[in-house]
Order: C-alpha cells, then sequence, then structure tokens
C-alpha cells in the first residue's frame, strides 16, 4: 500500500481512563520553559485575614505539554467558547455563566511565579 492510500484511513485509539482523576479548577497560573508549557490549576477561595478579605488559591494539578498540544489545546477550547457563547450568551471572565447556564464559567488567574519543575 503506498503512503497516499494510508492517509484516508483510520487509526484506530484506545482511550485509557483507567488513571485519570477529576478535580474542579477556578484559576490557572500559566508559565513556559524553553520547550514546554506549564499549566497549575487551582481553587481560589475567599479568606479574611485580620479583618481583610483575600483569596487563597490552593493549586492541585499542574499540565505540562509542548507547543503543538499548547495549540491544539487552545483552538479546542476557544471552539467550545463560541458554541457555549452561541447558545447560552457572552461568558463574563470575571463573573460567571449567562443567565444561570449550566457549566457554569468562572474567572481564572494568570501571571504569578514560573512554577519550578
Amino acid at each position: 500500500m503506498a503512503d497516499g492510500e494510508q492517509q484516508g484511513q483510520q487509526v484506530p485509539v484506545d482511550f485509557d481512563e483507567s488513571k485519570m482523576h477529576s478535580a474542579y479548577a477556578n484559576t490557572v497560573r500559566t508559565a513556559n520553559v524553553g520547550d514546554a508549557v506549564l499549566m497549575d490549576f487551582g481553587l481560589g477561595l475567599p479568606v479574611q485575614n485580620q479583618g481583610r478579605q483575600g483569596l487563597r488559591i490552593q493549586f492541585g494539578s499542574r499540565v505540562i505539554m509542548n507547543w503543538a498540544g499548547a495549540k491544539n489545546l487552545a483552538m479546542s477550547l476557544g471552539n467550545m467558547i463560541r458554541q457555549y457563547e452561541e447558545r447560552f450568551g457572552e461568558i463574563n471572565p470575571q463573573g460567571g455563566a449567562p443567565g444561570g447556564a449550566p457549566g457554569g464559567a468562572s474567572g481564572g488567574q494568570q501571571g504569578g511565579p514560573p512554577p519550578q519543575l
């Protein structure tokens, strides 16, 4: 079979989810180190300390991707967000999902010191 003939064929993919875990995150801290993109996902919770309101962010998961994977993720998220907003209205990055729509969106944070590997 020639190379051109193989391009049209589908390759079977086996999804193994046996070691997957799920966690809710409303905050992401991003950084890059050379050829990798780092994303730390965490939960930001309001706290009160000495009478002042603040925010405590507990990071629980780190995902490290190459740049091609990061671009694929960005395109996929962009498509998902576009479809969601077409159905439910524009998402306010600081305030959640529009009109009580399911799968509420929440604001995230970027920046901060780069995580250490």
